[in-house]
């Protein structure tokens, strides 16, 4: 049987006060906010690929990029897991610019919109805006609920 777990990017862009989300407009997660990402190709480093999908999907240019965490999903009935390394940016040059992936927007971070995002980003996300490292496992099931969640604070990724 063919190996369904997927190495992936996510990348937050954050500044003192507010933080850089993407409205997903189609695919996977479509219709929720989160951070900017995406799969893994052969030919780069897990580094290289935060910074790709970030231009890709936001025009921004990442100048400093740090991991913070690193996230596995399941979902119930679906093989594989999705390794998630999430990330934190910046610093930056250019603008954010809408995508055909993606619509990027500014949050104060007393406005995050807990509600609109991936059910498990109110547990973790605190953590990240702490300045905090993590790893976590997530399983999901119908409607996306969560069935199983494990999540801790680590001194490195």
């Amino acid at each position: 049987m063919e190996n369904q777990n997927q190495l992936l990017t996510l990348c937050i862009i954050k500044e003192e006060s507010r933080i850089l989300l993407g409205m997903k407009k189609r695919g996977f997660g479509e219709g929720r906010w989160n951070g900017f990402g995406g799969k893994v190709q052969a030919s780069e480093n897990i580094k290289e690929a935060a910074k790709r999908e970030v231009l890709e999907e936001s025009n921004v240019v990442l100048k400093n990029l740090e991991e913070v965490g690193i996230l596995n999903f399941e979902f119930e009935g679906k093989l594989g897991i999705l390794e998630v390394h999430i990330f934190k940016g910046t610093e930056f040059s250019g603008e954010p610019r809408e995508s055909e992936e993606m619509r990027p927007r500014w949050f104060s971070l007393k406005e995050i919109p807990y509600d609109q995002m991936w059910p498990d980003d109110r547990y973790w996300l605190p953590l990240f805006l702490a300045d905090k490292k993590f790893k976590g496992s997530y399983l999901f099931g119908a409607g996306d609920s969560i069935l199983k969640s494990e999540l801790k604070e680590v001194k490195e990724i």
